[in-house]
């Protein structure tokens, strides 16, 4: 009996990603060769794969460049029972393995892929060092090791994954260590052994269990290892075997991440509602005071989102037929987005005109309240109409619409309402104005008036009513928002619409629309059915309305990344809860806030300040990709204060093939803009043509200097005209001095930029580049290394002068500069937003004005003092500025 081994080699010099796309291209070679000259030959996995799989057909599916005849002999000291039972069947035995396996052990993602794809053995090569092996002293004698084989870490590592396997699965010592022989009966490489003991107590018992069944002697006899093993190869068939079902719910959770595990048939079985994992899959509302818990145990094994929206996506669907007739089929914008027959909102037919009853809109039910909302697709041009007959059909309470127009360049949703407050136009019978406009960082609010006119008199109006549309501006196609902010945009419309259900209310529905009226529509419904039924009932029901939505549209919550999304979002309101209060109430919620709780030791200022940062992002090197590149690294101040790709300004004035698109700054929201300020660090010297290129292409209407540096510093040197009236930066802006004045503690210059055009095509092309003015306005009273400025009235003051300043010039962005780029601007930012919203709204919120600075740049407000001092400012700035002419 013979047996072919195939191994693909790997180079100890390669390089881990080298390493990898080495083994994966000679895998792919071995396997095309295997089946175009050896189809006979069968990949042998386990002695379970071969016994339940009969089939002489059976196709070898990976190969190798080596190829070896392994001895009768051989086998028996090995155990290798699947060439035995291979052997039996007439069928030859392909076994897959690679060599050198030490470049690849290091990532158990790297080794679930090889697993996936037919490996069965992975080996060190003779020469190799690690901290689990050390060379044998005849393979590699001139290496100065104390041992050869398993070093004493690699043996307790090893005995330690022996006793998970015992504890566990409580199966005898000697049949757990089968785990440790390949099928080849090699033993288990020390990278692969590091990988899986590195992993949570669970991953261990994976490899046993996901056979599906693990033999087990009924005598408890141990046998030496000299001792053939033929004899229980042989009496296989009459041990007990563990099903799957008697698997602990955390190992088979573990086994699913690390996807060692079907997803398909722990998917079946979770549906059982008789099976223990189904206990996973919450079947009732939820108490507020356990989800955390709850999603803390998702954290723990992430797998649970997926198995908790695939069970949910199985629930039976309704027909389409109207839907699908081929009138409506061109109303549709997406044909996976579309209403059931059951429940889609029927319009009153238009004479003479086939299926006019139809829009592509479905009535959905809240955790409350039945037919709560109307979830329809963004309006296109045919459809428009129809929208707005819709909208007064059923007298809707108010608009919800979560998308852009326009995202990435492509038309999202037709703008279904006139561009101005000056303009009205009519849809059908149907005339519309804008009344009023508000803008936010992350949505509008317009308030629409929609009325009819006599057909014989359009000056006589017959009928009309308001309706508020909320617009969500910042959510993007196949994304998540922030979560704070669609809690805040909630809060928004929950104000108009109630936060209640009343029987006697004769207003409609909420319309909820994103551009087809899928994924975005269902994860806001989600998050405002369960915050209803917390208010009412102290409880939620994520995966009951998830179920809920899947029966109602097609659609709704289109990915797990959605789903995930809910559970974060309303964890978050669990653990955030109410943080803004009135204006009125600032000064006794300060007083109160200063109180030292006698349970935790800690006053409210050190609580809040404690939950910010837990929930600040943290980002990776990867994130931050662009800062870290060799041509740019010389540009930070401080390589730990690196912005992230995602929200730095991108320099796009060409300045030199020396220059790049890369300064450190970052963009943070504001209260009622996006991106209203860049926090940037003091210029270096060789940064400054970089600098006045920021404010130059960014368009930025002011320069918020936070300290003063002391003169003639090397470590900050000046980036403005000092002395003369022209001062040149870089190869391309110089900058003229126009004015400057002097206040108390504040300084204030007007400088005009002007800006070379040195790129060929632009020349070519005829660019003239505008001349643009800018304010720079300096803080004197902050000294250099001081936590708070000594004067809080001056900063409130210097904050009011940018103001004023923006007013003039159609709000551009502000840049905020301090030494390091992260001190003292976040105070600046938060205590601004603040301000603003106590100016629109009356409110105070320095909590949320702090985490949403701090989205960007996670080291701005770096400490309890600048949070506390947040607060100070916002209260000087209602004692002492609030409501009273300058």
């Amino acid at each position: 009996m013979c047996v072919n081994f195939w191994a693909a080699y790997v180079p100890c010099e390669a390089q881990h990603r080298d390493a990898v796309q080495l083994t994966l291209e000679q895998i792919d070679v071995i396997k095309r060769l295997t089946d175009r000259y050896a189809p006979q030959l069968t990949t042998c996995t386990s002695a379970q794969d071969i016994v339940t799989r009969q089939d002489s057909a059976l196709r070898g599916q990976i190969a190798s460049l080596v190829r070896h005849n392994i001895s009768n002999e051989s086998i028996r000291h090995k155990r290798a029972k699947d060439i035995i039972e291979a052997h039996k069947n007439q069928q030859l035995c392909s076994l897959t393995g690679v060599e050198g396996g030490h470049s690849l052990g290091g990532s158990l993602a790297v080794l679930r892929t090889l697993y996936a794809i037919g490996v069965r053995y992975m080996t060190l090569t003779s020469t190799c060092h690690t901290p689990w092996a050390d060379s044998s002293y005849a393979d590699a004698p001139t290496f100065n090791v104390k041992h050869g084989g398993l070093t004493i870490f690699g043996k307790k590592a090893k005995r330690k994954i022996y006793k998970r396997f015992t504890r566990f699965l409580h199966i005898r010592h000697e049949k757990v260590r089968l785990l440790s022989n390949s099928p080849s009966g090699s033993k288990m490489s020390n990278s692969m052994e590091k990988a899986i003991s590195s992993t949570s107590n669970d991953v261990a018992a994976v490899a046993v269990a996901a056979a599906n069944s693990v033999p087990s002697p009924k005598t408890s006899k141990r046998r030496s290892r000299s001792s053939a093993r033929y004899a229980d190869v042989e009496t296989t068939r009459q041990h007990k075997k563990i099903a799957l079902l008697s698997i602990p719910n955390t190992i088979k959770l573990s086994m699913l991440n690390s996807g060692l595990l079907s997803f398909e048939k722990i998917k079946l079985e979770a549906r059982d509602e008789n099976n223990s994992l189904s206990k996973t899959i919450p079947n009732k509302p939820i108490d507020t005071r356990h989800f955390i818990k709850l999603c803390e145990l998702r954290r723990k094994f992430p797998v649970l989102y997926k198995l908790e929206f695939q069970t949910a996506a199985k629930i039976e669907t309704n027909t389409c037929r109207h839907a699908m007739k081929k009138n409506n089929q061109i109303k549709n914008q997406n044909p996976r987005c579309i209403p059931y027959d059951y429940n889609r909102v029927v319009l009153k037919k238009i004479p003479g005109t086939p299926d006019s009853d139809y829009v592509n809109a479905s009535y959905v039910d809240s955790l409350l309240k039945p037919n709560a909302y109307i979830v329809t697709q963004g309006p296109v041009e045919d459809t428009v109409n129809a929208f707005w007959r819709m909208v007064w059909q059923e007298n809707v309470s108010a608009i919800i619409m979560l998308t852009k127009t326009f995202d990435f360049a492509k038309v999202m949703c037709v703008q279904y309402w006139p561009p101005n407050m000056e303009v009205h136009e009519t849809y059908g019978d149907i005339n519309i104005n804008i009344v009023r406009e508000e803008q936010l960082a992350n949505f509008q609010i317009r308030t629409f008036r929609l009325y009819k006119v006599k057909d014989d008199n359009p000056e006589e109006v017959t009928d009309e009513r308001l309706i508020l549309q909320f617009h969500y501006t910042e959510w993007y196609s196949h994304s998540c928002p922030f979560s704070n902010a669609l809690l805040e945009f909630r809060r928004r419309v929950r104000l108009v619409v109630g936060s209640t259900v009343s029987e006697d209310d004769t207003r409609g529905p909420m319309l909820v629309h994103c551009s087809d009226g899928g994924g975005r529509s269902g994860v806001y419904l989600s998050i405002d059915a369960n915050l209803e039924l917390s208010e009412e009932e102290e409880c939620f029901n994520v995966f009951g309305y998830l179920k809920k939505l899947k029966q109602s549209r097609k659609g709704l919550v289109e990915n797990v990344d959605q789903y995930k999304f809910v559970y974060d979002t309303l964890e978050e309101h669990v653990v955030c809860g109410k943080t803004w209060f009135p204006v009125s109430e600032l000064s006794d919620r300060l007083k109160a806030k200063a109180r030292r709780n006698s349970s935790t030791k800690m006053n409210e200022y050190q609580m809040e300040y404690d939950k910010i940062c837990k929930q600040t992002p943290r980002f990776t090197i990867g994130d931050c990709a662009g800062g870290h590149r060799a041509d740019n690294r010389e540009k930070n101040r401080d390589v730990l204060c690196v912005p992230p790709d995602n929200f730095r300004p991108y320099l796009t004035s060409f300045q030199g093939n020396a220059f790049t698109d890369y300064i450190n700054s970052v963009f943070v929201d504001g209260y009622t803009k996006p991106r209203e300020y860049i926090v940037t660090e003091w210029p270096l010297k060789h940064t400054l043509g970089e600098f006045w290129s920021l404010v130059y292409d960014q368009e930025c209407s002011a320069v918020v200097v936070l300290c003063q540096p002391p003169t003639n510093s090397q470590q900050f040197p000046s980036f403005w005209p000092m002395k003369s009236k022209l001062e040149k930066y870089g190869p391309v802006f110089s900058v003229h001095y126009a004015g400057a004045k002097n206040y108390t503690n504040i300084k204030q210059w007007e400088f005009k930029i002007n800006k070379k055009i040195v790129s060929l095509t632009e020349m070519m092309a005829g660019v003239k580049a505008p001349t643009r003015t800018v304010q720079l306005f300096q803080l004197t009273c902050w000294p250099m290394g001081h936590k708070v400025p000594t004067s809080t009235n001056s900063l409130v003051y210097l904050m009011n002068m940018v103001e004023m300043w923006r007013a003039r010039t159609d709000y551009g962005p502000v840049c905020v500069v301090s030494p390091d780029g992260r001190s003292r601007c976040g105070v600046y930012c938060a205590a601004n937003a603040c301000i603003e919203q106590v100016i629109q709204h009356g409110e105070v919120d320095v909590f949320q004005a702090v985490k949403t600075v701090r989205r960007h740049r996670p080291q701005l407000v770096e400490n309890m003092t600048e949070y506390k001092y947040c607060y100070d400012l916002v209260l000087h700035y209602v004692l002492h500025f609030l409501n009273k002419n300058e």
